[in-house]
């Protein structure tokens, strides 16, 4: 346990450079007095750890040192090679880069743990896209990219949902999802999140920003996804559903509204049971209902009942008639 607490000290000052020792404990989760007694194993052990004194002070290594990468485990190094994905890559104009990375990482492993990552990428691939969903093929997302690293506004004409709109950003984050990638973007203050393909025009500008010491893309991301699927299922439906069409509700439901589905235990004479499921507009959770077929009634809110009644109604009489076109056999 020692052992890889300070190959983990170790790595994390030759990633970050200065860094305090409650930021090490914090991470660790060890006592600060532990990391002092580590540090001084370390130094013990021929490596030069630096201790610099003061408010802005910390530990550091000596200028030029570096740790070779025979200290992964089997399992480290594997897992090194699931990190990235080609195709996210190369969308980035990062993908001969990832690939050369990823070469020397091998070359730079002992043989041992170079059998094992190339078994890893043998055995393993990551395709993070959903079935038969649209790619997206922004043609300003490497435009994009360099001002997130580089740090500079960016002027837009974006189509939201609205009307065109102009904006000036400043650019803090990409995230790909479901195939769409989205910038996180500061403006006024705020930070919002744009998709890159509704970007309609795009400059990088010359000014710089400072991006917030405090902005956390992964927390932000997860925030604003939890607040979006609240917003696009205010209501709540109350069902009384068959055993297949508890089957599928809980199979067809978006994420959000399963996690928050909620199946009665009792079961009617016909073996049906009550269910409450988290709903978007009316019409939306109509149609989204329909798809269970007579596996489901919808006993609340009365106008999703009134709307799925008036869609049932004008399914049968659209089935009801003869196909058009049709002519008798006769």
């Amino acid at each position: 346990m020692r052992a890889s607490r300070l190959l983990s000290i170790l790595t994390t000052l030759q990633a970050r450079g200065l860094v305090t020792a409650q930021a090490l404990a914090d991470e660790a989760q060890v006592s600060l007095r532990t990391i002092y007694r580590d540090i001084d194993a370390l130094s013990a052990a021929g490596i030069p750890v630096l201790a610099e004194r003061g408010a802005e002070g910390g530990y550091r290594l000596l200028d030029g040192y570096r740790v070779r990468l025979n200290g992964l485990s089997h399992r480290e190094a594997e897992s090194l090679f699931l990190g990235g994905l080609a195709g996210p890559a190369a969308d980035l104009g990062l993908g001969a880069v990832m690939a050369a990375a990823q070469q020397k990482l091998k070359v730079a492993l002992p043989a041992d743990l170079r059998a094992s990552a190339e078994r890893m990428q043998a055995r393993f691939h990551l395709d993070a896209l959903q079935w038969f969903g649209e790619v997206d093929q922004p043609p300003h997302l490497q435009a994009v990219a360099e001002a997130v690293w580089s740090q500079r506004r960016l002027e837009v004409r974006y189509q939201s949902w609205k009307a065109e709109q102009t904006r000036r950003l400043e650019p803090l984050g990409l995230v790909l999802k479901g195939g769409g990638w989205y910038l996180a973007a500061a403006l006024d203050g705020r930070v919002r999140t744009y998709r890159v393909s509704r970007i309609l025009e795009l400059s990088v500008l010359d000014e710089r920003f400072d991006r917030p010491a405090d902005f956390d893309l992964p927390a932000y991301w997860r925030a604003a996804t939890q607040r979006l699927e609240a917003e696009l299922h205010p209501g709540m439906a109350t069902l009384r559903v068959s055993a297949r069409g508890a089957r599928l509700l809980a199979e067809t439901s978006a994420p959000y509204a399963r996690s928050r589905l909620v199946l009665g235990e009792v079961e009617d004479d016909e073996g049906w049971r009550h269910a409450t499921l988290p709903v978007g507009s009316t019409r939306h959770a109509a149609y989204e209902l329909l798809r269970l077929g007579p596996e489901v009634e919808v006993l609340a809110p009365p106008e999703l009942r009134a709307t799925m009644a008036t869609l049932a109604r004008q399914l049968s009489e659209r089935y009801a008639s003869a196909v058009p076109g049709d002519v008798g056999a006769g």
